[in-house]
């Protein structure tokens, strides 16, 4: 093993970054910058406690790692959680408010920095939240959403700058109770947001919003599905359609749907992406 050789590993990557960060800064840069002092404080207190690291705080943004997922989507709760309770500045015209990313993924190590795919799909997600929103890629979906109190908003397949399409998800927090706020120009640590308790049933009970069954299961299904095959299932769908209502009795739609079904398949067996390819070439060598 040569000392060149790239390192990697699988981590959770979570990316916040302020909502309209140039406008606040635009309108008054030394309280903006304050408050920002302020709020990355806090965030690097929560990452700690959740057992992770900050990797980077370049402008308004702040990236870190952590080993667990759980711990990464609990963090992030509790960082908007936080941020919601303190009471903004009064000579603020708005308040400041974070959006932010989470994604599980493969990242290249040098030294104490990591780069790839994996940070940038958890920057690419932070674009897409709300301003006090947290979403999170379909791998971390997967690992956490029967394991915490919170409910998921299936958002399906984005397209993201210089990236292949993520499926997403929102993580819900409307439904749960905030701590009180800071009284006004009150400078010390606000009180300690209250912690995603894990779910010792899955999902919370009575969540509609679960993607992992009905409509949305399938919708999420079709979304992940080749072009090629899709294309094909919803011809023939009509196809069928067609057929049951012009000639019930006479039913001839077997045929064209075996065939488009074949031509669907063989197309794309044989168009698979050069990139995964490498990546399954990459993944067998490692």
């Amino acid at each position: 093993m040569t000392d060149d050789k790239v390192k990697r590993r699988l981590t959770t990557v979570l990316c916040a970054d302020v909502h309209g960060y140039s406008r606040l800064m635009e309108a008054d840069e030394a309280g903006t910058l304050a408050t920002l002092r302020r709020y990355r404080a806090a965030i690097a207190g929560l990452v700690e406690r959740h057992d992770g690291r900050i990797v980077n705080t370049w402008g308004d943004a702040v990236i870190a790692e952590f080993a667990s997922v759980v711990e990464a989507v609990q963090c992030a709760v509790e960082i908007q959680q936080e941020i919601s309770n303190r009471q903004p500045d009064p000579q603020q015209a708005q308040p400041m408010r974070f959006r932010i990313g989470i994604n599980l993924g493969d990242v290249m190590v040098e030294g104490a920095d990591i780069y790839g795919d994996g940070v940038n799909i958890a920057a690419r997600l932070q674009e897409l939240a709300e301003p006090g929103g947290i979403v999170v890629s379909r791998t971390v979906y997967d690992q956490v959403h029967n394991k915490l109190s919170v409910g998921f908003d299936y958002l399906g397949q984005q397209q993201v700058k210089n990236v292949a399409p993520v499926t997403t998800y929102r993580v819900a927090m409307g439904g749960r109770a905030v701590g009180p706020r800071s009284a006004p120009g009150d400078e010390s640590p606000a009180p300690r947001a209250e912690p995603v308790v894990p779910s010792e049933a899955g999902a919370r009970p009575g969540d509609s919003r679960e993607p992992s069954t009905g409509m949305h299961a399938v919708a999420d299904w079709f979304a992940s599905l080749p072009r090629s095959i899709a294309v094909a299932l919803t011809i023939s769908g009509f196809l069928i359609l067609i057929n049951l209502f012009t000639s019930p009795r006479s039913i001839w739609f077997h045929w064209p749907v075996a065939a488009l079904l074949f031509v669907g398949i063989m197309r794309a067996a044989l168009r698979r992406r050069p990139s995964d390819r490498r990546r399954e070439r990459r993944t067998n060598r490692d």
